[in-house]
């Protein structure tokens, strides 16, 4: 509640009534893209030498520019990374939607290179959101390694009883997974609340038990 902000999806059509109903900015994620044509790829026969370079190579080769100059820029204060990314990244994506257009007629509707140029050109305007400001990634992959853990280990428990279990395994999934973004171990965070919510009768209370508010002086001295 109350969050103001910017929202980095994949294409997942549902995120646009999220931002819609919340006043949100939605960015789209390039590891998602790359991720369409790598697959596209491998999934080519095996190349003979002397065979042209596959099409979801070049567009693999494209891509791996705009990952060169975030690597070479990530050092920079936003305000810098901003500028830099206009001057730099913007000529490398114009040069890779001009290709992504002549050459997506080029190949079967049916394949899987054709249907990662389509989806890379339909998140066109939300992949190249990353531009505007400094403060933003070219991917959400800072998100998707948090939640792997999470992510891999649903496997062990693919079922919840009831939706009020769901709720409450989600709100904990969260929790600890908060607390590890926020620096602190998991184990040690919970101990800690479950040693002091107790005493907690106000809002105020409550809220200084949240991961952002807890430092590891406190946990070492609770």
């Amino acid at each position: 509640d109350g969050f103001r902000g910017t929202l980095q999806t994949d294409g997942y059509a549902g995120y646009n009534r999220v931002c819609r109903e919340n006043g949100l900015t939605r960015i789209g994620c390039w590891d998602h893209a790359r991720r369409k044509f790598v697959e596209a790829s491998q999934a080519a026969p095996a190349k003979k030498k002397g065979t042209k370079v596959s099409k979801a190579d070049v567009a693999i080769g494209k891509i791996r520019k705009l990952y060169a100059i975030e690597k070479r820029i990530e050092a920079l204060p936003p305000e810098e990374k901003t500028r830099q990314r206009q001057q730099l990244a913007q000529p490398v994506l114009n040069d890779l939607k001009a290709w992504l257009e002549k050459n997506r007629t080029r190949v079967p509707k049916d394949s899987l290179t054709y249907k990662a140029m389509q989806y890379t050109l339909n998140q066109w305007e939300l992949l190249t959101g990353y531009l505007a400001d400094g403060r933003l990634h070219i991917s959400n992959a800072l998100a998707e390694n948090a939640i792997r853990p999470f992510a891999v280990g649903r496997r062990n428990w693919l079922f919840a009883d009831t939706p009020r279990g769901a709720k409450a395994s989600a709100t904990v999934y969260s929790l600890i997974e908060t607390a590890k973004a926020n620096g602190l171990e998991p184990f040690a965070y919970i101990h800690h609340v479950l040693q002091h919510i107790g005493g907690a009768s106000t809002v105020e209370e409550i809220e200084a038990l949240l991961p952002w508010n807890v430092t590891l002086s406190k946990l070492q001295e609770g």
